[in-house]
């Protein structure tokens, strides 16, 4: 048993790992950082075992409101980035801030156990056995498919969206994408581009957001623009999207079944292109498959010989699932604290329709400065552990999400940023948004290293 129990364990070094990292650094709290890949960069690195990352894959929201809090992206990158920069994004962060060096690489946690003293048992792969005192999941989100089955007997190929990683695999084939997530409006557009034949399959009809408009990156307009109620946003930007994209039912789409925002963003500027061209067709939800004949809910029949399920994942936490129960959605208090078990953290499970990193960087300052007072501030720290366990405000800002798996627990941005804040000013913490003095504040990222080594 190797005892580090005063110190706090960070199990991952992708985004989420790497803003947590910097957070108990900036406050010089000791800390093992342990990843079970052998580099930084998480599901962007495509050499990382299982990730779901695809050659095609570029960060679907914008470089300007997209970095981790004093270290924007370099403005030499594209509006939104393709996976490789992001990957060499990460990686000068790390560098950056030296925590590179801190990390245990090949490292695979098997086991978290809480024990009778408050602290944890981490169990490594090897075997090795090491105590801390508090425990932050930053294993990710995006490692265990969710595969419904199909009903009836496919005869051809079926596949997981995870397991996609090049258009090479979709030539001279017959391609079925099932799923309006970010990535499967991608591989859709691969398979319009590649395919013989390329469809995609909605169980219901969505708003798609175009990832430009009046030549900006859409997301820079509605962070810049003035707050107002839901509602009314609602309306108007319902209103501006039916006059950009028309009646998209035209297309062989269906007429959204939800006011716009009540689902996670369906952005893509290319996928409603190759409808109207004719390289994609779209199809409701399959009501049936038989030999390699799939029958769809409106009664119209076509021939695959690929389906891939671009069907989303589960929040498993294999290493830690007894103190986390829901496998969709743990129940973390804010999405980052355990409300039954002191000590325990979590990083990268929020859901909501903006970008990540600004709020993994935010939940990672809280996490730190509650970490501090644990020690510190017993008083505040006791105050705090109060309010995770009974506090359970509304942040849906109004919008009521649709009954679906994914927006079990999602929360809308806007109201979950500013309760954040809230928190943070009432506990007397650093303002979320407020980078420490310590940070770079430079524009740019130095030198971004690319997955081959090399500098750009």
């Amino acid at each position: 048993m190797s005892a580090n129990a005063g110190d706090t364990c960070v199990i991952g070094a992708g985004p989420a790992g790497l803003a947590m990292a910097r957070a108990l650094k900036e406050r010089n709290l000791p800390y093992t950082h342990i990843e079970r890949h052998t580099s930084v960069g998480g599901i962007w690195d495509m050499d990382n075992p299982g990730t779901p990352m695809y050659e095609t894959a570029h960060f679907n929201s914008s470089r300007t409101v997209s970095a981790f809090g004093g270290f924007p992206m370099p403005d030499t990158y594209a509006d939104y980035p393709p996976n490789r920069e992001i990957l060499a994004y990460l990686r000068s962060f790390a560098d950056a801030y030296d925590l590179t060096r801190r990390i245990e690489f090949g490292v695979d946690v098997t086991k978290v156990t809480k024990e009778i003293d408050g602290g944890w048992t981490v169990e490594r792969a090897d075997g090795q056995r090491c105590r801390h005192a508090h425990v932050v999941m930053c294993s990710g989100s995006q490692w265990y498919p969710n595969v419904p089955r199909l009903p009836g007997g496919f005869s051809g190929e079926v596949r997981h969206a995870s397991t996609y990683r090049s258009p090479d695999e979709l030539r001279g084939k017959r391609v079925l994408v099932v799923g309006a997530g970010a990535s499967g409006l991608d591989i859709a557009c691969d398979a319009a581009r590649n395919a013989d034949h390329a469809v995609i399959s909605m169980r219901r009809g969505y708003w798609f957001i175009p990832k430009h408009l009046f030549g900006r990156p859409v997301d820079t307009i509605a962070a810049g623009g003035p707050k107002l109620p839901m509602w009314l946003e609602q309306r108007i930007f319902g209103a501006l999207l039916r006059l950009v994209n028309g009646d998209v039912r035209r297309l062989g789409l269906q007429k959204p079944d939800h006011r716009l925002f009540e689902t996670h963003p369906a952005i893509s500027s290319m996928l409603l292109y190759h409808l109207q061209h004719g390289d994609l067709r779209a199809k409701p939800d399959i009501a049936s498959t038989h030999g390699d004949t799939v029958t769809f809910t409106d009664g119209s029949q076509d021939r695959f010989d690929l389906v891939l399920l671009a069907t989303g994942y589960v929040h498993k936490v294999p290493y830690a699932q007894e103190y986390l129960s829901d496998e969709q959605h743990p129940d973390l208090y804010l999405s980052a604290f355990s409300r039954e078990h002191e000590g325990l953290f979590g990083v990268g499970y929020v859901e909501t329709n903006s970008a990540a990193y600004g709020l993994f960087d935010a939940l990672s300052q809280m996490i730190a400065e509650h970490i501090h007072d644990r020690s510190a501030n017993p008083e505040r720290a006791a105050r705090f552990a109060q309010r995770i366990r009974h506090d359970r405000p509304d942040l849906t800002g109004g919008v009521r999400f649709v009954a679906s798996p994914r927006h079990k627990g999602y929360v809308n941005s806007q109201t979950y940023t500013a309760y954040l804040r809230k928190v943070t000013s009432s506990m007397g913490w650093r303002g979320v948004g407020n980078p420490p003095s310590t940070r770079r504040t430079t524009v740019g990222a130095p030198q971004s290293r690319l997955p081959n080594g090399t500098v750009e």
